[in-house]
């Protein structure tokens, strides 16, 4: 059916850890920038992604038990 793979742990804590240090150090820069909304959203979708599947396709098939 699909061929997404499931990353290894190690490999989700390493973007994560990266996504954190990213936005402690750009925080400084962005407080002051129009396009920090799009920026951090940016960043939760490197956050989210735990597979080589497209965040928003696993977040649709998650969310889409709250409405049937």
């Amino acid at each position: 059916m699909s061929n997404y793979q499931a990353y290894p742990l190690h490999r989700i804590l390493l973007r994560r850890s990266a996504v954190v240090l990213v936005g402690v150090i750009a925080l400084p820069v962005m407080l002051f920038r129009a396009d920090r909304a799009r920026f951090y959203s940016y960043l939760h979708r490197v956050w989210s992604k735990t597979s080589n599947k497209p965040v928003w396709l696993q977040q649709a098939e998650t969310a889409s038990c709250d409405f049937y």
